[in-house]
């Protein structure tokens, strides 16, 4: 059954992991309650932007989120974030704060690297000049990859004895070893089926045990980089060369206390700022009737500034799509759960598309009934226009994701 999401945010200090965070978190969090029952101290709410399905129908007005809130047909969605600890060069070895760091990593479902593309903070975090950040980047793999064969190969005699004299298969001999790292079934054969002519577990070497573990890192944790302080003169040429050396992995350019000024600034009534976007307006663009404060001579710079390096230059500070990023290399979807499928619902009242979950492309529709219901058993199922739908069915964008559960009422 699947379960809430986790994005584990990674950086080494002074890398602006932190600022990272604030600025995935705090976007208008006033707003409802929050659907996770507890939070703990290294967790934090933030909010994916989607297309919500109020705007296919008309329906925006009435659209009034449980959790997070739908602004003109743009939903925010809730996910969990975690704030991974302790990232320095030798954590696999309890340096720092390796074991937590570690620990934390094991509940993440994707990982969002928030890389210093400026190059003036070693692998410390301390101040410096020059420093190459793709160094940041192969690192983090290497002490990830390093934890994980260190574990295998403490046991790993008694691993190939026990996989010989039970004939169990690789995938169930792997589940053992890496079903401690969150890995289900599912997760671990992929990752061996992603390895091209993998021999008989009993012959692995130590180079086949770090292929394997390379191909488990990559289905157990995708990662996100979010190159940061993209607008640091130094920052375009380790962008060029983190892109060339990483063609697969997504990136992100982002400038994260960009968008904490901005959004600061909008809440002072300074600016009118549409996160995700280049749109900032001031009280000289709009004029008097617009509700915000003239800018003093000093501000007005900075605004400008702001303007030239980052936003008509690269489109946006890039906050708002790493999160998208990440959620997108999970392949996580909005689906949403109504009780009327006609007028779209709930319990009472007019308002809409009160209840929505991130779920993953292809989850068969009978699953995602039971992780919102528990276990029920289901008489009807309908999607849009009251369509019947098979438990089987499964969910993807614009097909089966606007869901009506009838359940068969418990008999006393």
């Amino acid at each position: 059954m699947p379960r809430d999401p986790l994005i584990g945010i990674v950086g080494k200090p002074s890398s602006g992991k932190s600022t990272t965070l604030n600025s995935l978190t705090d976007a208008d969090a006033k707003v409802g309650a929050f659907p996770f029952t507890t939070i703990e101290p290294n967790r934090a709410t933030g909010y994916l932007q989607v297309d919500c399905a109020c705007s296919r129908f008309g329906k925006e007005s009435l659209c009034k989120p449980n959790y997070g809130w739908c602004k003109n047909g743009r939903r925010f969605v809730p996910i969990m974030l975690l704030d991974v600890a302790g990232l320095v060069p030798g954590a696999s070895q309890g340096l720092g704060l390796g074991n937590q760091f570690l620990d934390d990593l094991r509940q993440s479902d994707a990982l969002i690297h928030v890389v210093d593309v400026s190059g003036t903070t070693d692998s410390n975090g301390k101040a410096t000049r020059g420093y190459d950040p793709l160094q940041d980047i192969e690192w983090l793999q290497d002490e990830i990859r390093l934890w994980i064969e260190g574990n295998l190969h403490k046991r790993w005699g008694s691993i190939v004895r026990k996989h010989t004299a039970t004939k169990a298969s690789i995938v169930d001999t792997m589940q053992l070893q890496f079903g401690g790292y969150g890995a289900g079934r599912k997760l671990i054969d992929e990752a061996l089926r992603n390895i091209k002519d993998l021999p008989p577990l009993e012959k692995w070497d130590n180079e086949w045990i770090t292929r394997v573990v390379r191909s488990f890192m990559q289905v157990k944790f995708p990662t996100v980089l979010a190159l940061n302080k993209i607008d640091h003169p130094d920052a375009d040429k380790n962008v060029s060369k983190i892109m060339l050396r990483y063609p697969e992995t997504k990136t992100v350019l982002t400038s994260a206390i960009t968008e904490v000024l901005l959004r600061k600034l909008a809440k002072q009534k300074f600016i009118q700022y549409e996160e995700g976007t280049e749109f900032v307006d001031t009280y000289e663009d709009l004029g008097d009737d617009c509700g915000l404060k003239p800018l003093d001579e000093k501000l007005a710079q900075r605004i400008e500034t702001i303007r030239d390096l980052v936003l008509y230059r690269f489109g946006s500070t890039g906050v708002v799509q790493v999160l998208q990023a990440a959620v997108g290399v999970l392949d996580l979807i909005p689906v949403y759960t109504v009780r009327n499928i006609t007028t779209f619902t709930g319990n009472s009242g007019t308002n809409v598309f009160r209840d929505c979950v991130l779920l993953k492309r292809g989850t068969p529709v009978g699953s995602v009934a039971r992780y919102i219901m528990g276990e029920v058993t289901i008489a009807v199922i309908e999607g849009v226009g009251g369509k019947r739908i098979s438990e089987d069915d499964l969910i993807d964008s614009g097909k089966n994701d606007i869901l009506s559960f009838k359940i068969v009422a418990q008999s006393n």
